[in-house]
């Protein structure tokens, strides 16, 4: 089931009643951003579909919310939407998808007020769409109370920040302030039983034009929930893997194919290669008098001869030929001749380096 949704209507306060045991579980994964920090890459190609040990950093969240028995999502597209939405039909045909345009980029909290009428009144879970996070679903789904997943950081001021008391109880949200009162970041996960309450508070802000750093926050959101009564519980994760940019990319990249290890498809041409685990390669890739890995992603019919590459992440349809590779992010059909130690360029490019 598809559905798509294009305008943002505001609502009245509302106060019905939501009977308990009524309500099912909808996820929401916001992926209209532009993804200025991963640039060039996301000129022509969304951050949530670069690949990341084997998979997309949409398809880890997808599956993770799936296995634990989630079976409605709502996606809010936007900046290349229609890429998404063209991977998503094609990698989750019969998954119930509803997509929601937000064409004009005004924060987390305002693409959050556009799925209202989508939700209804169930209850959501919501997961950033480049937040991935080592964690259990299925406990935060079968917690009492809405909860925030948070992480101890070091300097707090670049996100949101959770305060706690002695009781373990969220006394309240801040979104990245500068003289931060915890150290207990939030990464971008929450699971909201009080959806209508959400919703008003997000509709408020927006005719209040109530901001944080020139947007729309949800965190203010919350924090208008928490100031109203409603209790957050919090939740720690385990490992929270940073795809914002470059170097945090390829470290999360590496972490992730050394902890679920590598995968290597079977119609691939492998000749005269060495293959250092992990690798994960992606189908239908020729790769001949080569070395590869370790700690490599490589995607779909991508053709790599008389190279050396590691520590890195080469898109689909891509030809690397007579190329030294550390560290670096190649574009999907980017054609690269010559040698290089690092490279950070963008899809649809072709170099030529060394050589006449």
């Amino acid at each position: 089931m598809i559905n798509i949704a294009n305008s943002y209507k505001e609502r009245l306060f509302s106060t019905k009643t939501v009977f308990p045991g009524l309500n099912k579980m909808k996820a929401i994964i916001p992926v209209a951003g532009a993804g200025t920090k991963l640039r060039p890459h996301t000129y022509t190609q969304p951050k949530a579909l670069i690949p990341l040990a084997g998979k997309t950093i949409l398809s880890i969240i997808v599956d993770q919310l799936k296995e634990a028995g989630i079976n409605e999502f709502i996606f809010i597209v936007g900046y290349l939407g229609e890429k998404i939405t063209d991977y998503l039909q094609s990698k989750y045909q019969g998954l119930n998808m509803h997509f929601v345009n937000q064409n004009e980029r005004q924060g987390i909290g305002h693409a959050i007020a556009l799925t209202r009428e989508i939700v209804d009144k169930d209850e959501i879970f919501i997961v950033l769409g480049d937040t991935i996070c080592e964690y259990s679903v299925k406990e935060v789904l079968d917690a009492p109370t809405s909860a925030i997943g948070i992480k101890r950081v070091d300097d707090p001021r670049d996100f949101g920040v959770a305060e706690i008391n002695e009781d373990g109880k969220i006394t309240r949200v801040v979104e990245k302030p500068q003289i931060p009162k915890s150290n207990m970041a939030l990464v971008g996960i929450y699971k909201i039983k009080e959806s209508e309450l959400l919703f008003d508070c997000l509709e408020s802000n927006i005719r209040m034009n109530i901001k944080s750093r020139g947007e729309y926050s949800l965190t203010d959101a919350i924090d208008c929930m928490i100031n109203k009564g409603i209790e957050f519980n919090y939740f720690k994760v385990q490992n929270w893997f940073d795809c914002g940019k470059k170097e945090t990319l390829l470290e999360s990249n590496s972490t992730l194919l050394k902890k679920f290890g590598g995968k290597v498809a079977e119609d691939n041409v492998l000749d005269n290669c060495i293959i250092i685990q992990p690798v994960s390669i992606a189908e239908g890739c020729v790769i001949r008098n080569s070395i590869i890995g370790p700690n490599v992603t490589i995607g779909e019919k991508t053709s790599i001869s008389a190279s050396i590459v590691k520590d890195s992440i080469i898109g689909s349809f891509a030809d690397l030929d007579e190329i030294v590779l550390a560290n670096s992010i190649i574009g999907s059909d980017t054609d690269v001749k010559g040698e290089i130690i690092s490279l950070n360029i963008g899809d649809n490019t072709e170099i030529h380096l060394g050589g006449s």
